[in-house]
This record gives structure tokens, sequence and C-alpha cells, in this order.
């Protein structure tokens, strides 16, 4: 089934004459359209990408079998009232989610209908379960953080700064294939890693200190994620129970995962290993998040998760221990579940590396 018949099914659901699509994601996921502006317009007769100048002859060549409306002097409101007058339309969707309330108190005031409906997360749900064309690209885009992590254990060195590595980390993923980062590449060094999303700094990597690189890229729209902890130089006693246990953690949540179980019972496996260990408090964070288009999507794996796993989600599974003054260790596979289990994209060696 064409994407926009699935939305056209969404609209008769929720006595809908038409709907705006606005988030970027849902756009290129709907449409192929994937220019930066614009708007998508899904009523019974019409797919309509309707954007500017700029971005014309891109919707064209993207949106194929999609009618291309290019906005003039009167700007977005002016063109969409055109397409709602010939329409007919009364009731309108929108995606409340992603319109700030400034657009949204312009679209309310020049708009010609008679309501403007919020329609939450109906259409971003359409992306929950991954095409197998999907999947295939979010493993390609995988299988470069593979390439890049190994490579970028050659280039490590102490005295070399959290910033200069995440900048290799960056023009590795691109050198690779990849179209952009899917989000800053996060290094953290030493008690840095405490911190789950720190930003690299100028701070030198010292001899002894846990390196935490978490990367990805875009590989056909579509993203990856992984995270690997390191120790420069020798690990310390005590940096090796940490890791290792939040290893053990990470073993275990994969084994778990299958269609059915609800995420928070996913998370709950890696928490009661690492709680019963004597560090809770120190992975205050969900066990992992889905991964398609957009870096951080549903369902997630968390405590309060009780959306229910199905064949086609892409999971990340990243459990951690993070120790405010000492140091912190993070573990992150992408996955994918299958039918009786999961596949896992990621490759990387996880056991403890000492460089």
């Amino acid at each position: 089934m064409d994407n926009y018949k699935r939305v056209q099914d969404i609209n008769k659901n929720l006595k809908l004459d038409a709907v705006l699509i606005s988030n970027g994601h849902n756009m290129r996921y709907i449409s192929g359209f994937s220019g930066e502006t614009g708007y998508l317009y899904i009523s019974d007769k019409h797919h309509t990408v309707i954007t500017d100048f700029r971005y014309t002859y891109q919707a064209e060549m993207e949106a194929e079998g999609y009618e291309i409306v290019t906005i003039g002097s009167g700007g977005y409101e002016e063109a969409i009232n055109d397409i709602l007058k010939k329409d007919n339309v009364k009731r309108l969707g929108f995606e409340a989610k992603d319109m700030l309330y400034s657009r949204y108190q312009d679209l309310k005031d020049k708009l010609n209908v008679d309501e403007l409906i919020p329609i939450n997360d109906e259409i971003t749900k359409l992306r929950r379960i991954k095409t197998s064309k999907e999947l295939e690209y979010i493993r390609q885009a995988e299988s470069i953080g593979d390439k890049v992590f190994a490579e970028i254990l050659d280039f490590i060195k102490p005295g070399m700064t959290e910033l200069e590595v995440a900048a290799r980390i960056e023009y590795l993923l691109k050198i690779h294939g990849g179209q952009r980062t899917s989000f800053p590449a996060i290094v953290a060094s030493g008690i840095n890693s405490s911190m789950p999303h720190a930003v690299p700094t100028e701070k030198k990597i010292e001899y002894g200190d846990f390196l935490t690189m978490d990367f990805g890229c875009v590989y056909e729209g579509y993203c990856s994620d992984m995270t690997r902890t390191i120790v420069v130089g020798k690990a310390s006693d005590k940096q090796k129970e940490i890791y290792n246990l939040v290893l053990k953690a990470q073993l275990a949540a994969l084994e778990a995962i299958k269609p059915g179980l609800k995420g928070k019972d996913v998370d709950k496996v890696a928490r009661d290993i690492i709680y019963s260990a004597g560090y809770e408090g120190c992975f205050g964070h969900g066990l992992g998040h889905s991964v398609g288009l957009f870096i951080h999507e549903e369902p997630r794996l968390s405590p309060v998760e009780e959306d229910v796993l199905e064949a086609g989600m892409v999971e990340t599974v990243e459990p951690g221990i993070y120790i405010r003054g000492f140091g912190g260790v993070r573990i992150e596979d992408l996955v994918a579940v299958t039918e009786d289990g999961y596949e896992n994209y990621t490759h990387s060696d996880k056991s403890l590396i000492e460089l």
C-alpha cells in the first residue's frame, strides 16, 4: 500500500477531511521528499507536497506521483488555502507535537477551515515497524560505525583532547559513506565519562582513563547508533568490575528481546542486574530507544514503557553505570526485533579493550 493511503485511513478513523504533515521525517517517510522546508497535504482526493522554490526540483525528483505546489508571495497559508478550497475542507488535522505554538497561531488565524484538529503521534507510529529495505539501510549505517570504531582505536593516544577524537570519528563516518552524523559524537574521558551525554571538551585523555565513545551516522536517510567504552592504558580492578557488570547486563537484556515483551520488561532485565550489584542510582536513563529516520524514536526500552515489541522494530540496548568523580561505562548495540528474538547489527568487540 502506498504510504499516503495509510494516512488516508488515519483521516477516515479520525473523521478528518485532510491532514497537514509538518514533521520532516514523516514527510520523507510518506512521500519520499526530504527537503528541509514544506508541508505534506493528504486528503481523499489529493496527496501534495507544498514547498518553496529552493526545493521544487528536489520534490519533483523524490516525491514520485505527488502533486508539487510551489508557494508564491502569499506564502504557505495562501497555497494551503487554495487546496483547502478545492477540497471543501472543514476539519484539518495537524501534527501538534511538531509545531511551534506561534506557527499554530498563524495557521489558525489564516487557514479557511472550521477546525484544526491535533493528531498526536498517529502518523509517526506508522514508522515503528521497518520494511526490509529500511532494515537494510540501518544495517549499512551501523556497519559504517563498526569500521570507524576499529580505525579510531589506532588513532587514540594519551594527550589527545576529547574534541580531537570526536572530530576524527565524525570525519571517518563520512569517509566510509555516512551522509552525516545522526547526532554529534559523544567522546568522554576520565571523570567526564560519568556524564551519559557529555559534550566533548578540550580535556586531554590521560593514561588510565575510561573513554566512552557514542556515535552514529545517516545512510540513505536512516540512522545508526553505537557506544563503546575502553580504557586508555591499564584498567584498574574497579574499572574491570564496573565494565564487566555493564556487559553482563547488556548481554542479558539482548537475550531477553523478543516480540510480545513490553519495553519495561526488557529494561528490567538489565536494571535488576545493575541494581542488585549495589549500583542503584548509577543507571539513570532508559535501556534504549528505537532508531529509524530519527535517532530517538518510539517505542523505548525504559522502566515506564508499556508498548510491546514487534518484529521489525529497531532498538538500542545501552545500559550504563555512571559514578560521579570516578567515571562511567556504557555499552550499546543496535538490534532488530525478529519473529523469534533479535538480530544484532553491531559487531564491534565488547570485551574490555585496554589501549
